[in-house]
């Protein structure tokens, strides 16, 4: 389902704006329509509250949970009856999927493997972050789990307009995560939430780059920066670059010296996340100790690291590598059966 589906069919049913903007704000907000003083027989037409009961029927079963896979350090891995992977973070947030699999092919992602089987509506993207409500609070949406967004820009830029408004969620706290896809970078600019902006930078080589991102575009990593800067002044936030940390790929000292070239000095932060080993890829992850030491060089060096630890390192933390081995093990939540 879309959202823009989802409001002409609100508006044919006789809803005016505000009744529209109403009953999507219910849903995202995880509220029910009869609270505080207004009940929906104050404000809604008959025709739309007939409808309601229908239609909320039919939000709910956007998304099933499958399966819910808490990790120590306060996350939990939910599979979802659209065959992908919702992630709860710690400190209230929430990583949603955008697509069933991933056309880009990144050689260290289990998600691309299989590559791109379907879009994910923008009421199926919602919908995920409704479920994650349902659970424990949301403060912040990351765009980061299965698929490339700017591939499924349309439900995405849907998704984000909704969220940033009917949901009143800070624009910064939405986090829109490319692997520099120019499309992108002529849409965001335009729309009425100007989400924060995380790109998959990962070498400052263009070839190692072409190696490790098989179909990204082919922008060398400096045009990305480019391209990254301009939104930063543009958003007034700084860009988020994604480094996954490979052992004996990208962590050498001509990769740390490239690094300082490319973004000292810049509006960015430079996210450092050692690599998830998925036990048949030929990737490594760093020591923790080895992680640390290089995002510290960086730091010294003006360029501002933090070294993060992917959610659920205890639960298969690598996007897709849950939906990957659901047939083999499962943990069911009750009352749900998948």
């Amino acid at each position: 389902m879309r959202i823009s589906a989802l409001r002409e069919r609100l508006r044919a049913l006789g809803a005016l704006p505000e009744h529209e903007a109403r009953v999507l704000r219910d849903w995202v907000q995880g509220a029910p329509h009869e609270r505080g003083r207004r009940r929906p027989a104050d404000y809604l037409p008959k025709t739309v509250r007939a409808a309601l009961p229908a239609l909320d029927a039919e939000l709910a079963g956007l998304v099933r949970l499958l399966s819910e896979h808490p990790a120590e350090d306060g996350s939990a891995r939910l599979l979802v009856g659209l065959a992908v992977e919702t992630v709860l973070l710690p400190r209230d947030g929430v990583c949603v999927s955008s697509q069933v699999g991933c056309a880009v092919g990144c050689r260290f992602c289990m998600t691309g493997r299989e590559g791109l089987l379907r879009q994910v509506g923008s009421g199926e993207i919602v919908a995920q972050v409704v479920l994650a409500r349902s659970m424990r609070p949301v403060k912040k949406v990351v765009f980061m789990g299965m698929g490339e967004p700017a591939h499924n820009l349309d439900n995405v830029l849907e998704a984000i307009e909704l969220l940033g408004v009917e949901a009143n969620m800070p624009h910064k706290n939405l986090v829109f995560s490319t692997v520099g896809d120019p499309r992108a970078f002529e849409r965001l600019p335009q729309g009425r939430v100007k989400p924060a902006l995380a790109l998959s930078l990962h070498t400052t080589r263009a070839d190692l780059r072409a190696e490790l991102l098989p179909r990204a575009p082919r922008l060398s990593p400096q045009e990305l920066v480019e391209f990254g800067e301009y939104y930063a002044r543009l958003s007034g936030y700084p860009i988020q670059y994604q480094w996954t940390l490979l052992e004996g790929v990208n962590d050498s000292q001509d990769e740390l010296d490239g690094i300082v070239a490319l973004l000292k000095g810049k509006y960015a932060i430079l996210n450092m996340i050692p690599y998830n080993t998925i036990p048949d890829l030929d990737y490594r992850r760093p020591s923790w100790d080895q992680a640390r030491a290089i995002a510290a060089h960086l730091h010294a060096r003006g360029v501002l690291t933090k070294l993060r630890d992917s959610a659920g390192q205890d639960v298969d933390g690598g996007c897709g590598q849950l939906r990957a081995r659901v047939g083999r093990k499962t943990i069911p939540v009750r009352g749900v059966t998948a």
